[in-house]
Order: structure tokens, then C-alpha cells, then sequence
């Protein structure tokens, strides 16, 4: 690895972990096409423990170009140039890292000491007392500093040759300070249990360094939270009973303990608030944490007496009147609900008004309470990106995702936006509710005052969150909160069967959905020609018009013969053939210019989340690039980002997507295969959910028989939540 050897000369930026940017004047380098930025500043990006301005260092790693600051040197270690040199070490000596101090001392010290006077001071600081006129005080702040300063330089070299990265170097050093290397010499595993972002499994083949027994207390509780958190993630479950976690250390860990020692493991972590446990039910502590604050906030909530309004129905009938809308029954009662109660659920699938529901109530809301601006009073979230843009083009209204409405920081993953830092505005509407997971939901309301009406929006019967629990499905069932179902389907119509097709399976209702309808269609077809007819199918429709923007085609899993990954390289050629455009081989991934791609991860900084599709629109090979590394940009609805090498994994082809992934979007034709095959994913919920993504046109094609099992079976997977049960209880209902 390369390196370069300069002063360092100061911070452009710090974070909490101890990332930095910042500028350094290069006096040398390996690299003979680095010498270009001798005697010139660079900035530089990594982390480490702490960097001193004016200080010589040997920074190793690789140049890269970044969109926005332009050539830096992303650092992968680093190591502190000692002072050479009577006058190096003078102006060491003299520098502010040594108080009182000052450049006559300095010079006594290396004239007494010799320029060895470093390593003198550091083997036996008596050496000092040589030194006329240099007081007990003095002898003893040159030692402990020079000790300190030394110590983090040598123990952050310590973890690294263990096997740590630089990051989780710094992280276990900024914990422990001082005690680190004896924290890691008696129980490596404790750094598991205190620091979040270290790997248990990295954590695991580090430890190998050391004579630990496999089944060793230390490894044993760190496991346990692992197991936990791990098979809460999986199974979306909010706790696990004890044979849960047991079966878990056995299987994945290969832990084999008898009873007894895992109850006082279990007991230990109580003792330590790393678990909680309620009955024989065990929680990571966030999960405990999460649940209690929403049990907590809605008693709050629940408690306060709801405001009666006035002119509510005189402002209501002057709505209808300007909007030229006429709101049903169910439709009047959930908007004046929504503006009484302090908390209101919204529920109903596609067609039946949820929408202008949500407008209606902010317009009658800024009405009554004379809001000039209505996003000073009222907050529009959705929990993801394509979720909040569909509510904003919607309403005409500003929406956000909740991690930007709370202030996410990447860096140290924690929400500005807080219980110590709360909100102001007074009404909180969040759509696609269903889509929310317990922890998300605790943050949001950890982030809202008391005084407040929130409502909460979603489709019952649409899958649960990625993310463990299911929020809406918990508040519905308890029948604690004031719940509005819509049933009454607006899209409906002789034109119009995706609604009613949607009502039926939601329902168990019988419908000839092999019938031909102006918006929908049946294709039957065996397993094996499923790719073929939607590849003609897609060449029909772009033939009449249809682009990569207007058709989506979704599918229950990502392998096999009719797989979302297979989808994507078989639809690549129709929609985005080979013809002049640049490509790129990313693993066994072909990217061209005028792909379509799907986002996969939240990238707040860009503007662009998780779930938003958009469009390659240049590539550019690392032999024609200023960075050295190939380079794809991506337009997300004219938000362009930047990848490097680095993030290519943060993205994939989106002209095929999961009915997961689709949550949240609306697309104007949707094409979804369904073959058995897909037998694990046949379920009643699933298929609902995506064909209530289609706005305009639906297209199944497949096996009729699977169409059947699947609107059938109710038996999706069962998740272990506790909120519904905690509400009722805290009624004693």
C-alpha cells in the first residue's frame, strides 16, 4: 500500500468516531505518480485516533476523486513520524501538546538529554531530574503526557495486528482507553456486549489469537445477544423464549451448555441491562425499550380528553364545495376523528380514499387553527422514500421520510430529533404504517411532544415491516385506538377490477380472476415459459408506447428458473439491449448506460433511500476516469449520484423487483408471475400486496392453481410480538 509523508496541517472535519477530514502538506511519497502533489496540501479521510496539527505523519492508502472535494487520500493506516533532529525535537518539546513548557526548556532538555531524550523520558523519567531547573510538577506532565501520547499510537497498532480494521480499532480504544489491552487480554468477547458496531462473528476469528475455550462465560454471553439479535432480525419476532435462544448458541455458535449455565448467563446479562425479561419472554433491551415507549406514549395519549370542534361541518361542506369532492360516511367520520382524537387509525386498501383523506384533514386543520404555513403545525412521514413522495405528489404537501424528519446521522446512527430535542409541530400523519417496525415507531414518538394528534395510516392486510414486529397490525388487533376502515372502493368501476380483485382476496371472497378486464389480465402459462411471455409481453408493451418507468414486474423471490435475479439479466436485453452504450461487469452483473436500477440502501446525504428506483445515465471506466476507479451515475427523478467501486453493492437491476421491495411505491403496470415454484412465498398477504401496486394495469401470468393456493393460505409466517397483549393489559381488558 501506498503512503504519503507530510505535516499535518489542520481539521476540515471530526465525527464522533473519529472520522476525519482534513488537510496535509505532502513532503514524500512511494508512489512515483503521487509526486505530482509534493510540497502541496491534500486532504485526507480515515480514522483515527487523534491527529496533531503540525505534525509529521505516514498516511498509507489509495487516491480517490470525490464528487463533491475532488482528489483525497482514503486512509487505511497511518503511523506518527517521530521528531528527528535537535530542532524536531525542540519544537516537539515546545509544542502545545506539552504544557508550560516552553522552547528553553525544550532546548535544556535535548541539550542534557541528547536526541535520544524521547525514549530516555519514556524508559525512566528520573532521567529528567539532569535537567536544571526543571521542577517535580514539570518532570511529571512531560512523562504523562509523553506516556499518553505514546500509549494510543502503540495500542492502536496492538488491535490492528490482532485483526481489527482501523475503525474498530479506534471504537474499542475510545471505550477502554488505558484499559484496553487488558480489557482484550481477559475477555475479548466483553467488547461485543459494549460496542454496537463490532462483529461478533469478526469478533469471534480475532479471538483465536487468544487460548479461549469455546464455550467460555465471556463467549457464551456475547452469543447469547448475537443469537437474540440475530433470530429477532430473521424472524421479525420482538422477543424469544428461552429453548429459542438455547437451540440458537447450539446451531450457529456451536455452544453446548447444560441448563443451568445458561440461566446464569441469562441472569448475569439482566443483571448488566444488556437483556430484559418479561414472564418467559427474553428482549434485547432496545426492543424492551422500544415496546415500553409506545406503551407509554399511547396511555399518554389515549388518557387526554379528544377537543370537540366547532365549525367543523360548515368548514367540511366548504371543502366539498371548493375541492368539488363529496366525502362518504366512513370518510367524514375518519376526518373529524383525526382532528379530535389524540390518536387515530386510518386503515383500508388501494381505491378507497386514504389519499384525500389526508388532504382533507390538513386543509380543514390549517382552516381551524389559521396555520399560514402548514408545515410549521403539521408533519406528513412515511417510512420510506418512494412512500413520501408518493404522499407529497398526492397532497400537494411537503412529506419526509422519518429519518430525515428525526434528523438521522449515518455517522453515529443516532436521531438528532430526540426525547431530548423534540419536534413542534402538532399534527403527525404517517402513511404506510404497516410498513413500520418497532424500533422506527419508538424513535418517532421518543421525537414528539405530548401535546400532539397523530394519525397513522396503512393497509391491514399489506406484509408486515422488514424490521421486527408488526405495529399496525398490534394497534388494530387490540382495539384500544379509535380504528376507521374504508371499504368503500372509489376506484371501482366496469372499468376498474384491480381494486375489487383486491377486495375479494383480502376478504376470501370468490372472483373469476381468469376473466379478461380492461385493466387486467390472466396469462396462463406453464413454469418454464414464464420468462419467455414476459419478455414478449414487455416487447408488446413498448411497442405501444410502455417505457422501463411505466411497467414494473414483481416477484416473490430472487433465485431460480423464474428469479428476480434471472428476471433482471433476461429483461436487461429487451428493455436495454447492447448497442454503443458503456457497460460495466460488476461479480457476474452486466451495467449498462440506461439501465434501470433499484436503490438498496438509505443514503441520506444523496437524497436517495432504499427502494427508490432510478436510471444509470453514465459510466465511466477507471482507465478514463480522474479517479483511477470505474465510476456509475445514477439518476434517481433528477437527484444524480455518484458510486465508486465501493458502493456498486448498494444497488442492482430494478427492471424486475421484490413484492417486499415494492411496498410503499405505485407503478402504472405491474407484471407479476406466479407458478408454484415460488411455494414458500404463496401466500395470501404477499399477493395482495403486490397487486395493489398496480395503478392503471395489472398483468398476472402463471399458474392458475398457485393464484389459488395463494389467495388461500393465511399462513404467513407468524411473528412473537407482545404490544397487542401489553395494551389490553394496561386496561385489563
Amino acid at each position: 500500500m501506498n503512503y504519503i509523508k507530510g505535516v499535518y496541517q489542520r481539521n476540515i472535519f471530526v465525527s464522533e468516531k473519529n472520522y476525519y477530514i482534513g488537510v496535509c502538506k505532502v513532503i514524500d511519497t512511494d508512489n512515483q505518480e503521487w509526486n505530482i502533489y509534493k510540497n502541496k496540501t491534500m486532504t485526507i479521510t480515515g480514522y483515527f485516533p487523534e491527529l496533531k496539527i503540525d505534525e509529521n505523519y505516514l498516511f498509507y492508502g489509495e487516491l480517490i476523486e470525490h464528487p463533491k472535494y475532488g482528489i483525497q487520500l482514503s486512509c487505511d493506516s497511518y503511523e506518527r513520524v517521530k521528531p528527528e533532529g535537535k530542532d524536531g525535537l525542540i519544537e516537539f518539546l515546545s509544542s502545545d501538546l506539552f504544557s508550560g513548557i516552553g522552547i528553553n526548556m525544550a532546548e535544556k532538555i535535548v541539550s542534557v538529554l541528547g536526541e535520544n531524550c524521547l525514549d530516555k523520558i519514556l524508559l525512566d523519567k528520573n532521567c529528567l531530574k539532569k535537567v536544571p531547573k526543571l521542577g517535580l510538577k514539570k518532570i511529571d506532565t512531560i512523562y504523562n503526557t509523553l506516556t499518553e501520547y505514546e500509549e494510543s499510537h502503540q495500542t492502536i497498532i496492538y488491535l490492528t495486528k490482532l485483526g481489527f480494521t482501523m475503525k474498530d480499532a479506534l471504537l474499542v480504544y475510545n471505550k477502554y482507553k488505558g484499559n484496553t489491552i487488558k480489557v482484550v487480554e481477559s475477555n475479548i468477547y466483553q467488547i461485543y456486549l459494549d460496542i454496537e458496531d463490532i462483529s461478533f462473528k469478526k469478533l469471534d476469528v480475532i479471538a483465536s489469537n487468544f487460548d479461549i475455550d469455546n464455550n467460555s462465560i465471556g463467549r457464551i454471553k456475547a452469543g447469547i445477544i448475537y443469537t437474540m439479535k440475530d433470530l429477532l432480525f430473521k424472524n421479525g419476532d420482538t422477543y424469544l423464549y428461552k429453548d429459542e435462544i438455547y437451540l440458537g448458541l447450539k446451531d450457529d455458535l456451536n455452544i453446548y451448555i447444560d441448563d443451568e449455565t445458561l440461566d446464569i448467563c441469562l441472569e448475569e446479562l439482566i443483571d448488566e441491562d444488556f437483556i430484559k425479561k418479561d414472564e418467559d419472554r427474553y428482549y434485547t433491551k432496545d426492543y424492551k425499550d422500544a415496546e415500553d415507549t409506545i406503551l407509554k406514549t399511547f396511555k399518554n395519549l389515549l388518557d387526554k380528553e379528544p377537543i370537540k370542534l366547532k365549525k367543523f361541518d360548515e368548514t367540511l361542506k366548504q371543502l366539498e364545495k371548493n375541492s368539488g369532492i363529496v366525502y362518504n360516511k366512513e370518510q367524514k367520520k375518519a376526518i373529524k376523528k383525526a382532528l379530535e382524537n389524540n390518536i387515530t387509525i386510518i386503515t383500508g386498501g388501494p381505491g378507497t380514499g386514504k389519499t384525500t383523506i389526508i388532504k382533507a384533514i390538513c386543509d380543514i386543520y390549517q382552516e381551524l387553527y389559521h396555520c399560514p404555513f402548514k408545515e410549521d403545525a403539521i408533519a406528513l412521514l412515511a417510512p420510506t422514500g418512494r412512500a413520501s413522495k408518493r404522499m407529497s405528489e398526492s397532497t400537494y404537501l411537503k412529506a419526509s421520510t422519518i429519518h430525515r424528519f428525526l434528523k438521522w446521522n449515518k455517522e453515529t446512527g443516532k436521531f438528532a430529533i430526540n426525547e431530548y430535542n423534540k419536534s413542534f409541530q402538532n399534527l403527525i400523519i404517517v402513511d404506510e404504517v404497516s410498513m413500520l417496525d418497532l424500533e422506527l415507531f419508538a424513535h418517532l414518538l421518543r421525537g414528539l411532544t405530548d401535546d400532539i394528534r397523530l394519525v397513522l395510516v396503512g393497509d391491514y392486510n399489506q406484509l408486515p415491516s422488514v424490521g421486527s414486529g408488526q405495529v399496525l397490525k398490534d394497534l388494530i388487533d387490540s382495539k384500544m385506538i379509535d380504528t376507521i376502515y374504508l371499504d368503500y372502493l372509489y376506484r371501482q368501476s366496469e372499468h376498474s377490477y384491480i381494486p375489487e380483485l383486491a377486495a375479494c382476496i383480502r376478504n376470501q371472497e370468490e372472483t373469476n380472476f381468469l376473466e379478461d378486464k380492461d385493466d387486467y389480465l390472466f396469462l396462463k402459462c406453464k413454469s418454464e415459459s414464464i420468462v419467455f411471455n414476459i419478455k414478449k409481453l414487455v416487447e408488446q408493451m413498448i411497442n405501444k408506447g410502455y417505457d422501463e418507468k411505466r411497467i414494473q414486474i414483481m416477484a416473490p423471490m430472487y433465485a431460480g428458473m423464474n428469479g428476480i435475479d434471472r428476471l433482471n439479466k433476461e429483461l436487461q436485453e429487451v428493455f436495454n439491449p447492447k448497442t454503443n452504450q458503456n457497460e460495466l461487469k460488476v461479480g457476474n452483473v452486466i451495467y449498462r448506460e440506461n439501465d434501470k436500477v433499484l436503490q438498496l440502501v438509505n443514503m441520506p446525504d444523496d437524497n436517495v433511500y432504499n427502494g427508490d428506483i432510478g436510471k444509470i445515465i453514465r459510466i465511466i471506466s477507471e482507465q478514463q476516469s480522474e479517479s483511477k476507479k470505474n465510476e456509475i451515475y445514477v439518476d434517481y427523478d433528477g437527484e444524480v449520484v455518484k458510486y465508486l467501486p465501493n458502493d456498486f453493492h448498494k444497488f442492482k437491476h430494478g427492471y424486475a423487483i421484490s413484492i417486499h421491495k415494492s411496498q410503499g411505491s405505485e407503478f402504472e403496470l405491474v407484471i407479476m408471475p406466479i407458478c408454484k415454484s415460488y411455494y414458500r412465498m404463496l401466500y395470501r398477504k404477499l399477493i395482495y400486496t403486490g397487486i395493489t401496486r398496480a395503478k392503471r394495469r395489472l398483468i398476472l401470468l402463471g399458474e392458475p392453481d398457485a393464484f389459488t393456493i395463494a389467495i388461500k393460505n393465511n399462513h404467513e409466517q407468524y411473528r412473537k410480538t407482545y404490544l397487542k397483549e401489553r395494551l389490553e393489559k394496561m386496561y385489563n381488558i
